[in-house]
């Protein structure tokens, strides 16, 4: 590759300093801060605190991806048409929607226990869906920024693992949230608190608006993109492409179902640590212990991804955490559950999701990047906004994931108190908590290994056609 002075298309729009991978990973760091509140307690505060069926919840994901089906492409499109302002062409837009984000997540936690049924109902509906659109409003302008901060794909690769710890640090204040709101009743039992769980949600609210203007204020977009030109059916013919695209929809179904597989965790895992172990003071344990190997990992994924394939190292990895699912249901089999055996379990198999987990972005770039030079698909936040749409039915999916099971067993919140769970229901619990995660990360290592095309070989034709065609 020719030096910065030279003609390299390449070269002249790379060169991220430390600067911009902290600061793109503040994006991520706040965005999670608040999302991690729908993924570690959102669901249990609707069952448990608002005692609104586990059915009722179900159903209202389902409606508000439909809503998004239509909103995100819309969105993407918008800021696909926009004109680039002094600050840039994405980076605006993370200081617009911060502090609007951050109250729609205060808002989907309001006191609304002395509602009626109906009303509540009504409440959760409007909130979540609220947040829905205004996290795509920012979500997708944020992500699309990757793609104009450096044209390298190597350079990407650590953008991507930057953005992973960023996320990890996002999501931990949230499960610290879910293990610490719960208040100890007179007859020794424990339950949500909501004024914990409040005051929780604002302190996190808060931090997301500081991290997300860090972003704003430590990022450079290097890369020039020309906004695209208004026109009629644009929006069907950009989504019948990437439909068509193989390496795009193969990284979005998969990242998809990684995300299933990490929300149903952490969503589960306070029903499953409160009733089945009853120890709700250590929900957040199975989800650090997953994060955990991440420390170590990501100072050589970057260096593994780009010697032996970032889609190898990977899905091998994923296949790996799959493995140790199915052995503690196995165990199960036998009567053998531990909650520290569990523990040890999510410890493990966080070795194996934790390349997915830092290089998932960067999969995506490359296959954006292969829309642009192979596709002549130029339309960067409309890609990167339907892919946030297929991260957000992976949101939908555990949810389903999550509260099918606690249908089958006849979980109500209203009712547990005076009631119980049977054992029959209790073991039907942990195995759903360890099987649902081993069959979505076997999906997600078939579909990186065989049908996601992009092996490293594949990569670097990619990055000297696209050298070729930009200058």
């Amino acid at each position: 590759m020719e030096s910065k002075q030279g003609t390299s298309y390449i070269a002249r729009t790379s060169g991220i300093k430390m600067k911009d991978k902290i600061g793109y990973a503040m994006g991520d760091l706040a965005s999670c801060l608040v999302f991690g509140l729908t993924q570690s307690i959102l669901n249990k505060y609707y069952t448990d605190v608002l005692e609104i069926s586990v059915l009722s919840v179900m159903i209202m994901t389902i409606v508000a991806r439909i809503w998004d089906a239509i909103n995100d492409p819309i969105w993407g499109r918008i800021i696909d048409s926009a004109k680039p302002r002094r600050d840039g062409r994405y980076r605006h837009w993370v200081k617009f929607f911060a502090v609007p984000v951050a109250l729609a997540a205060v808002l989907m936690f309001a006191n609304v226990m002395g509602f009626g049924s109906g009303a509540k109902l009504a409440w959760i509906y409007v909130t979540y869906i609220l947040f829905g659109m205004l996290y795509t409003c920012i979500n997708i302008p944020y992500g699309s920024l990757a793609q104009v901060i450096t044209s390298s794909d190597k350079e990407r690769s650590s953008l991507s693992v930057f953005r992973s710890i960023g996320s990890t640090f996002g999501a931990m204040p949230a499960m610290v949230l879910a293990s610490m709101c719960y208040v100890k009743l007179a007859d020794g039992t424990k339950q949500m608190d909501y004024t914990r769980v409040f005051i929780g949600v604002v302190i996190i609210a808060v931090l997301s608006v500081v991290a997300y203007f860090l972003c704003y204020l430590w990022t450079k977009e290097r890369v020039e993109s020309k906004p695209e030109p208004k026109q009629k059916g644009n929006t069907l013919r950009v989504i019948k492409t990437l439909l068509g695209s193989r390496p795009f929809m193969a990284v979005s179904i998969a990242s998809m179902l990684f995300l299933a597989a990490q929300m149903f965790g952490q969503g589960y895992n306070a029903y499953l640590f409160d009733h089945f172990f009853g120890m709700p003071g250590l929900t957040m344990l199975p989800t650090v212990f997953q994060y955990l190997p991440v420390a170590i990992v990501m100072f050589f994924a970057t260096k593994l991804g780009n010697r032996f394939g970032r889609r190898e190292v990977c899905s091998y990895g994923i296949l790996l955490a799959a493995v140790f699912y199915i052995v503690l249901f196995v165990l199960a089999l036998f009567g053998i559950t531990s909650v520290w055996m569990y523990l040890a379990a999510c410890l493990m198999s966080g070795i194996g999701t934790a390349f997915i987990f830092l290089l998932i972005w960067a999969l995506a770039a490359d296959a954006i990047d292969y829309n642009k030079v192979v596709l002549g698909l130029n339309d960067e936040a409309t890609s990167y906004a339907f892919y946030s749409f297929m991260r957000k039915l992976g949101q939908t999916v555990a949810t389903i994931l999550i509260n099918v099971p606690l249908l089958r067993i006849g979980y109500d919140g209203a009712n547990l108190k005076t009631e119980g769970l049977s054992a029959d229901a209790l073991q039907s619990m942990y195995n759903s908590s360890v099987m649902i995660p081993a069959v979505l990360f076997l999906l997600v290592f078939l579909i990186l290994r065989f049908l996601y095309p992009l092996s490293k070989k594949k990569i670097e034709e990619l990055q000297e056609q696209k050298d070729a065609i930009m200058q």
